[in-house]
Order: structure tokens, then C-alpha cells, then sequence
């Protein structure tokens, strides 16, 4: 019996290393992930107010805070594949590629992001939603300059999405949002098409109206 107890405290005590090794590793993810958040989405509104500076500085520290992060998760596998982490990639990997689309510059890798291959993704994914209020934005001021292209890439994403037939385990939700993105681009298609067809019948108008004058 004598042997069985100390088996049952040797026992404990790896547990409660382990379990405290997990905790300190939460304790210390949590407010960089927070924060992280707040950063991507305050850096996704600067790049709409088209405030580069202000969206690039936010980028950057968050670029700081994951490298940050994945420091604190790296001797816990646990942590490091908790949905919390990979919300805050996900945000940051939208952020990141809505910045580049806007400003129509090459997109960041999720290696060169430091993020993983789900967050990317379902980043990207969200994206799509972003492209929509950038062209509905553009509508609004007149400008068409960009908008049939960045719809293109809107198919493009959803192509990307679609391709990627795995559980949903692996993929973290990955076909809700390609679902989701297929609904935002027949929306903006056929407000993009309403907006099109307006452009073009005031310029024969304007065309008409200058002839006879």
C-alpha cells in the first residue's frame, strides 16, 4: 500500500506540472491575443479610412505580439492549437491580407505572418467580406476604377476555399466560411452590375442631352 501511495503522489505531482505549465501558457496567450484582435480591426478600418500609415504601424505591432505569442504557447501543444490562438491569427492573417488588397500590393504568406494554414485561410476567407464594403465604398464616391478586378479576386478566394475539401476538424470551419463568402459575392456582383448599368445609361444620356443641345 505504502508503494501504491507514493505511485499516486509521483502521480500528482506530474499532473500538477503539467497543468501548470498549460495555465501559465493561457495566462500569458490571453491579453496578447486581445489585443491582437483589437489591432486587426482597428488596422482594417484605418486601411478603409485609407489611413496606410496608421494600418501598417498596427500591422507591424502585431506582427511584435504573435511573435510574442508564439513564444508563450511554445511547450504547450495544448495551447497552441486553442481556438483562442487561432481566432487571433485568423484576425490578424484578415487584417493583413485586406491591407495588401487595398492598397493592391503583394499579400503576405501565412509563413511570413507567422500564422498557421487554417488561420490563414479562414482569414482570407473573411476577406471577402472586407472587399465588399471597400467596393461599395467605391460605388458611393463614383470610383469604379477597381471594383470589377477586386471581384475577381473575391471568385478567386472563394475558388481557393472550396478547393480545400477536408474535415472541418482540420480546416477549423473553413467550409462555413466559403459558404458564407459565395453569398457576399452574388450580393456584390449584382450590386456592382445595378452600379455598372447606372454608369452607363446616365453617360448615354449625357451623350444624347449633348447632341441635340
Amino acid at each position: 500500500m505504502e508503494m501504491s501511495n507514493e505511485r499516486l503522489d509521483a502521480i500528482s505531482v506530474l499532473a500538477h506540472e503539467y497543468f501548470s505549465l498549460q495555465n501559465q501558457a493561457r495566462e500569458q496567450a490571453l491579453p496578447l491575443c486581445r489585443k491582437m484582435i483589437q489591432n486587426s480591426g482597428n488596422a482594417i478600418r484605418a486601411a478603409h479610412r485609407r489611413d496606410p500609415d496608421a494600418a501598417r504601424q498596427l500591422l507591424e505591432s502585431n506582427r511584435a505580439l504573435n511573435g510574442q505569442l508564439l513564444a508563450a504557447v511554445a511547450e504547450s501543444d495544448t495551447m497552441r492549437n486553442a481556438g483562442f490562438i487561432h481566432d487571433a491569427q485568423k484576425e490578424y492573417a484578415e487584417a493583413s491580407i485586406t491591407f495588401a488588397l487595398i492598397q493592391n500590393i503583394a499579400l503576405p504568406e501565412a509563413d511570413a505572418l507567422g500564422v498557421s494554414t487554417p488561420a490563414y485561410l479562414n482569414g482570407l476567407g473573411e476577406t471577402v467580406g472586407e472587399l465588399r464594403r471597400f467596393i461599395l465604398d467605391s460605388l458611393r464616391r463614383g470610383d469604379t476604377s477597381r471594383c470589377e478586378e477586386l471581384l475577381d479576386t473575391m471568385d478567386d478566394i472563394y475558388g481557393i476555399l472550396m478547393a480545400m475539401d477536408y474535415p472541418e476538424t482540420v480546416t477549423h470551419g473553413l467550409r462555413r466560411n466559403s459558404d458564407a463568402a459565395r453569398g457576399i459575392i452574388e450580393r456584390t456582383r449584382g450590386d456592382l452590375t445595378n452600379a455598372l448599368r447606372q454608369d452607363a445609361l446616365e453617360q448615354r444620356l449625357a451623350e444624347f442631352e449633348g447632341r441635340i443641345c
